[in-house]
């Protein structure tokens, strides 16, 4: 049976169980426009957060 020849790392393991824990990020769905955006953050297309205008968007 085969056997490793050296121990394996604490830091190899945890980056091995790492790159499992990577997600896609959430969006939110605008309710004027309807674009995606991340929660919790301006949206960059109209500059609304929370209902009110927050930055000037120039389109």
């Amino acid at each position: 049976m085969a056997n490793p020849k050296r121990k394996q790392s604490k830091r190899r393991s945890a980056n091995r169980r790492a790159a499992n824990a990577f997600q896609a990020p959430e969006f939110a769905k605008d309710p004027v426009d309807g674009t995606l955006f991340r929660p919790h953050r301006v949206n960059p297309k109209n500059g609304l957060y929370r209902g009110r205008q927050v930055l000037d968007v120039s389109v």
